[in-house]
């Protein structure tokens, strides 16, 4: 997948509010564990207006373009991406995936309307992409449950392999909407 089939407007404006809000610069411990001079914090972004409606618009067509029924990810960064999309207008159903199967009520993984074994195709979606593992999990998450993996999109992806891991998990096209590149070119560990 390119981004190149985006209107460039959209994936323009995203690209600004990520800059202009989501870079974080100062020593900190990513999820992964691994400690790093920035951070992108993409809710700082897309939490607001301009950056949400940006990126509603691009996930919505995304989802279109691969044959998405469903569009989810990890709870916390994939929970406004799903908002987004659905906002953005996209024919699809929201999901979250729990961290761990929820120990009382319907003792459910996967939160939102059900979704159909056979039926229903996920796009699973991901603030940001590091290592890959949060976006791993939630692929073996939405597998378990019987479901098809019909693409990955990140917000942005820091471009320290986690797209190829992505990309080979969850046998499907993988898109990060940014890169590290673009929204922080002059970063201290660019290669």
């Amino acid at each position: 997948m390119t981004a190149s089939g985006f209107a460039l407007d959209a994936r323009a404006r995203l690209l600004a509010a990520l800059r202009e809000h989501a870079l974080v610069i100062g020593e900190v411990v990513l999820t992964s564990g691994a400690v790093a001079q920035y951070l992108i914090d993409a809710k700082r972004a897309i939490l607001r207006r301009d950056g949400f409606l940006a990126l509603g618009e691009l996930v919505a067509a995304q989802a279109a373009a691969c044959g998405a029924t469903a569009v989810g990810g990890m709870t916390m960064g994939a929970d406004p991406i799903v908002c987004a999309a659905l906002a953005g207008g996209a024919e699809v159903k929201g999901f979250f995936v729990r961290k761990e199967v929820k120990a009382h009520g319907l003792g459910r993984r996967l939160e939102g309307p059900l979704l159909e074994p056979g039926a229903d195709r996920c796009l699973v979606v991901e603030d940001v992409v590091t290592t890959g593992g949060s976006t791993i999990r939630a692929i073996e998450a939405v597998r378990a449950e019987g479901l098809e993996v019909v693409g990955v999109v990140a917000v942005c992806d820091r471009l320290a392999g986690g797209g190829e891991a992505i990309r080979a998990a969850a046998q499907a096209p993988y898109l990060a909407l940014t890169t590290i590149d673009e929204i922080y070119p002059q970063r201290p560990d660019r290669a």
